[in-house]
């Protein structure tokens, strides 16, 4: 198994899929990525070299933030919305929809189950 980034990537899938296990990278950067790097995307993540895996660890190291340092980015950006009483940091403290998607029906994934109101159970 090649590893990038502290990830283990699959063998058996193609590289260009390999990639979007890594937490930052999607398909098209992956593709970008490689056709930077001159390799094909439809080859197997087994049938590279040491030398591509490597050339594409040290490009991703360079060029991209991905992973641990991605996700604490990313955590801080909210820790601080919050901090500053911003609309969207009072969203994310309510567990609540960010983007101003509708909250009367549906965002059932954001709010959890429902809460049932008013209904008292049957006594034996």
């Amino acid at each position: 198994m090649a590893r990038i980034a502290g990830i283990d990537i699959p063998k058996e899938k193609h590289i260009v899929i390999s990639l979007t296990y890594l937490f930052g990278i999607g398909k098209p950067l992956a593709q970008r990525l490689l056709k930077s790097l001159n390799i094909e995307e439809a080859r197997k993540t087994k049938d590279l070299t040491e030398e591509e895996v490597i050339k594409i660890r040290t490009y991703i190291d360079n060029n991209y933030k991905v992973e641990g340092d991605l996700r604490r980015e990313v955590t801080l950006n909210i820790k601080r919305l919050i901090e500053i009483n911003s609309y969207r940091g009072i969203r994310h403290k309510r567990g609540l929809p960010v983007r101003g998607q509708r909250t009367h029906t549906n965002a059932r994934t954001r709010k959890g189950r429902r809460k049932a109101v008013g209904i008292k159970a049957k006594g034996k």
